[in-house]
């Protein structure tokens, strides 16, 4: 694919040293996201803190960056990202930040240069809203949470 965005890194002083965000694989969807931190933070159960990545970045017009959690952090230690996914702007130019949650009973110990979550790059569309009298009417209607079957 040839039409890659352009996407403008500013490395922090505080992330000099941490590999910039990366795609693990060739076909990867998420580029990997690293702890840019002084000291180790221990998150203790059922706790939440925001990670900094050591980066602010340019995001091209009509794209976005989606903050994914890693599935092995999720799997194995029931680390994940609290707003998920969390939406970083185009217009947005401060350090990036991960929102690390520990959701199970042991304490989980993040270092400098952890790999803490992935990074979509993604177009969006906006959309117009138009206030109407009254909706186009579908089979499902207003039947929410459920209403459409379990099987």
């Amino acid at each position: 694919m040839n039409n890659k965005p352009n996407i403008q890194i500013l490395r922090l002083a505080h992330g000099e040293g941490i590999e910039l965000p990366f795609y693990a694989s060739t076909h990867a969807a998420g580029a990997d996201l690293r702890a840019a931190i002084a000291e180790d933070i221990t998150l203790l159960a059922g706790a939440r803190h925001l990670i900094k990545t050591g980066f602010c970045m340019a995001l091209p017009d009509h794209y976005e960056a989606q903050i994914r959690p890693r599935s092995g952090l999720a799997l194995k230690q029931g680390i994940t990202v609290l707003n998920s996914p969390g939406t970083i702007d185009a217009d947005y130019r401060g350090e990036i930040g991960v929102i690390l949650i520990n959701h199970s009973d042991q304490p989980f110990t993040i270092h400098r240069g952890d790999r803490i979550a992935q990074m979509i790059i993604a177009p969006y569309v906006q959309a117009s809203f138009n206030s109407v009298e009254k909706l186009p009417e579908t089979q499902r209607g207003s039947g929410g949470f459920g209403s459409s079957g379990h099987k």
